[in-house]
């Protein structure tokens, strides 16, 4: 969580969102009813942020060298801000689950809640559905767009994998921080990242991967693990499609193919 969200709130509130040291967990298949329907009744859950609050979280913030702008939230439906919900996921804590139909991402936790966010979304042919881990995490990633791009793009062959791609920055695809999604032990070339483009929260217009305000996927990477489960659905109780691998090339990809990335324990 980044010092801007923290320093606005009060004990209660910074414990209802920083109190998520949780480990990664074994993947579980999806459910419609409650999630532990056994087991303890769930966290009460904590009022949403006031709008003073998202001023915070999504003001300018310093990081890794670069000064990262405001976002015009009160410009954003609200759902695809910040916030801590009830799980409705159907997954343990310790879960990235990518709801394609509803453009949002969710983190699991533990008491029945989850934080979620909005997301913005590969068009039509690009979409994937599955389940992965988040294999390798990066700050300010390098972005290499594979020679299928290039070849519907020439000018971006001055980024390509021969030419050192394009260096980690506020004019960079994958924005301040990527996730690397691995499927089956191979790279899936999807990645969960950032972008400065805010106004495509909650719409399709990327080309293939899961786009996050770069403020949220700071929070996100702060909060996730290596070997987190992911599991990418079209629409919440959705069933998971374990096997399903991309079809088409995603732009964002960010390695070229074949590649193999190893990543901090």
């Amino acid at each position: 969580m980044t010092k801007l969200f923290t320093a606005s709130m009060d004990r209660r509130r910074f414990l209802s969102f920083t109190a998520l040291g949780v480990s990664s967990v074994a993947l579980a298949g999806c459910a419609t009813g409650p999630m532990y329907p056994d087991g303890p009744a769930p966290t009460p859950l904590p009022p949403p942020p006031t709008f003073e609050e998202y001023s915070l979280m999504y003001g300018p913030l310093e990081d890794g060298g670069f000064q990262i702008p405001a976002v015009p939230y009160t410009q954003i439906d609200q759902q695809f801000l910040r916030q801590v919900v009830a799980n409705t996921t159907g997954q343990k804590p310790g879960t990235i689950v990518v709801d394609t139909l509803g453009h949002n991402l969710y983190f699991t936790l533990p008491g029945g809640q989850a934080v979620r966010y909005g997301v913005g979304l590969g068009r039509a042919g690009f979409e994937w559905a599955g389940a992965g881990v988040i294999q390798w995490k990066q700050k300010w990633p390098k972005w290499t767009p594979p020679d299928e791009m290039i070849a519907r793009d020439p000018k971006l062959e001055k980024f390509s994998v021969r030419n050192g791609g394009q260096p980690g920055g506020l004019k960079n695809p994958l924005g301040a921080r990527a996730l690397y999604i691995f499927q089956n032990g191979e790279d899936t070339l999807f990645r969960v990242h950032g972008t400065p483009e805010w106004k495509s929260i909650g719409k399709s217009v990327s080309s293939g991967c899961v786009r996050m305000i770069n403020q949220d996927v700071i929070d996100l990477y702060e909060r996730v693990p290596n070997k987190t489960p992911i599991v990418v659905v079209n629409g919440l109780g959705s069933p998971i499609v374990e096997d399903r691998l991309p079809s088409s090339m995603p732009i964002d990809s960010g390695v070229p193919v074949g590649s193999t990335l190893i990543g901090p324990a």
